[in-house]
């Protein structure tokens, strides 16, 4: 036996004793995040060496103990200790940090032909589908048997892929090729929550039915999807703004899938339209925020004054009768509340025709439908005022409902959703963020309950809202932009969709949020995908991974911190750390002071050879900018 072995069995036995003593002490176990680094340099080439080191730390406790080890998003593993366990474990040699598990919230149809998406023509033809592209889902698992996920059609997947189907029936196929569940103690890939035409699928369910996302669990799946093979991650989870990036599970493994050329789209929360109130802040992350589309399910209020008030339903009746009936307000109750729903049975053993939902204040105009089985149309808050000072005016006020049914062309879309959480980001105010705005409001979605509450149908949509929605739209356009650029690195592709994203809606007006008003980069980011523009961006801001040492550095995180992000050895006082605001980043978040501010960018261009690029400068009320050089001429593609 070696020197080494010795020391190395010593050390287990004093730490199996601290263990048995612990567990006499305090038997309470907890799941931690442990990272682990090897203090004397060693590289471990081989899985099942690593795996072994890890299991090291646990001593005689063994698999029980053992959540998940992880070989891609971060150097270290996942158990369960209790409290003195883990004061026992900082003390052996490898260790570096150790934290309590959290659990992370969770956060079509007309939506391809808004976003300009046609087929047969176009960028969706141009970009050949998104064929051959892997995009992996992190979210509530799947409903597999779901003609959405038909594969009629598809080619098999790429050689690459080396992920698996988890069922204990037979379910995938060429369009969904993979499928697993990270849900400790839960064994089945299903969906339980209902959370490119020619992309791969590849599911890995993180979330319990009862919306229970463990951070173990998340960096377990992140952890496969990058070994499995994956193009494309996209993430409808994550924590309120301000968690720090050395600790956030979600920036942790996007970080290793960009380290392995994947790009990460992830869902900015929905905590809007308050700010400060983001998730997924990481500068190597696209954070989503959601909009609306210009289809209208039209359900018009007639009042007995012969005023109309456009809302919008779900459900709606043919031939509900035009006949004014006496028009009752009962008190507060919104869409966004529970009550909504409970309520329509009261309203209709009463004798009550319909029921008028109005929005609360906060939000705004922003009509997220409820699904009720019962007549009902939602309207904004200021059209509510106009209804209850309509009320308020005659003894006896009258109303009706008009449904219309589908109304497509609103040239105000698209509108910032009032729910979608907003900038600025608090954990790196110099990123703005959220990155971009996408289709999240009422869009038809594959689901595997009907509205009845029945799981036994195989044609089962349902509209939805959130940024969990506008997520995968953003991840579906990075999948083409992948297919038609392969050698675009993350960093280009996110670039790409921010720097041809529009500021104005449909009619060419800035976009407005859910007040009807102007909105602001906090609301909106860089603006509304614009798929076919990201196709040709001419210019890029690309960002090396070496590049996010010294802003990481700027950030003052302690050189610890550093590595548990890069997962290599960094000594910021030998790096010329800078400011946020100097990252390569496609926009830009300037505190304004008296002094005058300088902030450099390099540009590469992806555009025709022979190029040139002219300056255009649109700055904010009261503030001068002036960008040097004012042209850039190019003879050569990629070259910055």
């Amino acid at each position: 036996m070696s020197l080494y072995s010795i020391l190395t069995f010593l050390a287990l036995l004093i730490l199996h004793s601290s263990f048995t003593l612990a567990n006499e002490e305090n038997d309470h176990l907890q799941t931690y995040i442990v990272h682990a680094e090897p203090s004397d340099g060693r590289v471990f080439t081989n899985p099942e060496e690593l795996e072994s080191w890890y299991h090291s730390f646990l001593g005689t406790m063994g698999q029980p103990r053992m959540v998940y080890t992880y070989k891609n998003v971060i150097k270290g593993f996942a158990a369960r200790l209790s409290l003195n366990e883990l004061e026992a474990l900082r003390e052996y040699e490898g260790f570096v940090h150790a934290r309590p598990q959290r659990n992370l919230p969770l956060h079509t149809t007309h939506s391809p032909d808004f976003l300009g998406l046609h087929q047969d023509f176009g960028f969706w033809r141009d970009s050949n589908y998104g064929k051959g592209v892997i995009i992996g889902v992190i979210d509530t698992g799947i409903f597999p048997n779901h003609p959405s996920f038909s594969d009629e059609g598809m080619p098999p997947p790429p050689a690459k892929w080396k992920g698996k189907c988890e069922f204990n029936f037979t379910a995938c196929n060429n369009k969904l090729i993979g499928a697993r569940y990270f849900t400790y103690g839960n064994g089945t890939p299903m969906d339980e929550d209902g959370h490119a035409p020619l992309a791969h699928l590849a599911v890995y369910k993180v979330c319990s039915g009862s919306r229970r996302c463990s951070e173990s669990d998340v960096l377990a799946a992140m952890d496969a999807a990058i070994e499995d093979g994956v193009d494309v991650l996209s993430i409808s989870l994550g924590w309120p703004s301000g968690i720090p990036f050395k600790f956030d599970a979600i920036a942790l493994g996007a970080y290793a899938a960009v380290r392995n050329g994947i790009f990460v789209s992830c869902s900015a929360m929905n905590r809007g339209p308050s700010y400060g109130t983001l998730s997924n802040e990481a500068p190597w992350i696209l954070t989503v925020g959601a909009s609306t589309t210009d289809r209208r399910l039209r359900a018009t209020v007639v009042l007995g004054n012969k005023e109309e008030i456009d809302g919008e339903a779900i459900i709606q009746p043919k031939n509900f009768s035009q006949v004014l009936l006496p028009l009752v307000y009962p008190g507060k109750i919104a869409a966004n509340n529970p009550n909504a729903r409970f309520c329509a049975p009261e309203v209709d053993e009463a004798g009550g025709a319909a029921i008028i939902l109005v929005n609360q204040e906060a939000d705004g105009d922003t009509k997220n439908l409820p699904t009720i089985l019962f007549p009902t149309t939602l309207v904004g808050y200021a059209d509510g005022l106009k209804i209850k000072a309509y009320i308020n005016s005659t003894s006896t006020p009258m109303a009706t409902l008009s449904y219309k049914g589908t109304v497509i062309g609103d040239d105000r879309a698209p509108i910032v959703a009032s729910f979608s959480s907003r900038g600025p980001s608090l954990e790196s105010p110099g990123i703005l963020k959220p990155d971009i705005i996408g289709p999240g409001v009422n869009i038809l979605a594959a689901s595997p309950v009907s509205i009845e509450g029945n799981r036994n149908t195989r044609m089962t949509f349902l509209l939805g809202s959130g940024t969990s929605i506008s997520c995968p739209h953003l991840s579906g356009v990075a999948a083409l932009l992948k297919s038609a650029h392969p050698d675009w690195s993350p960093a280009t592709i996110k670039s790409a969709i921010m720097t041809t994203a529009d500021v104005v809606n449909l009619a060419h007006n800035p976009i407005e949020d859910q007040t009807l008003q102007p909105a602001d980069v906090f609301a909106t980011g860089a603006g509304h995908v614009n798929p076919s523009r990201a196709n040709d961006p001419g210019l890029v801001y690309d960002i090396k991974l070496e590049d996010y040492i010294p802003y990481l550095c700027g950030l003052q995180y302690a050189n610890r911190e550093v590595a548990i992000i890069t997962q290599q050895k960094v000594n910021c006082s030998e790096i010329s750390t800078i400011s946020e605001s100097q990252l390569n980043y496609p926009s830009f978040s300037i505190i304004f002071g008296s002094q005058v501010q300088t902030y450099t960018r390099t540009v590469t261009n992806v555009g025709e050879a022979n190029s040139s690029y002219v300056v255009k400068i649109s700055p904010p009320p009261g503030v001068h900018v002036a960008v040097k050089p004012d042209k850039l001429d190019f003879k050569n593609q990629n070259r910055s």
